[in-house]
């Protein structure tokens, strides 16, 4: 006689989003509000919509591939400006 065995099916799935990946990147915003953000420590807006407080070196990071698609949208003929600033979020 064997003994009785029961099969169980690990449910458990680890959720399909992007969410993390901005923290991965550095994000296109105002320079002026960047400027603010940094010294008073208030929250920025990315042109992406990631909202947070900029504390990194923004030049260890790629750039959010979403911001730089907005910015370029932005500026035909031009991958970049002289009107934002970036930082790692």
């Amino acid at each position: 006689m064997s003994p009785a065995t029961e099969t169980v099916e690990d449910t458990r799935t680890r959720p399909v989003t992007d969410d993390g990946d901005h923290e991965r990147f550095s994000h296109y915003v105002p320079k002026d509000k960047l400027m603010a953000a940094m010294v008073e420590g208030s929250p920025v807006v990315a042109l992406c919509g990631k909202v947070w407080v900029p504390s990194r070196d923004p030049q260890r990071f790629p750039v959010c591939p979403e911001c730089k698609e907005i910015w370029a949208s932005m500026k035909p003929g031009s991958g970049g400006g002289d009107d934002t600033g970036d930082d790692k979020g």
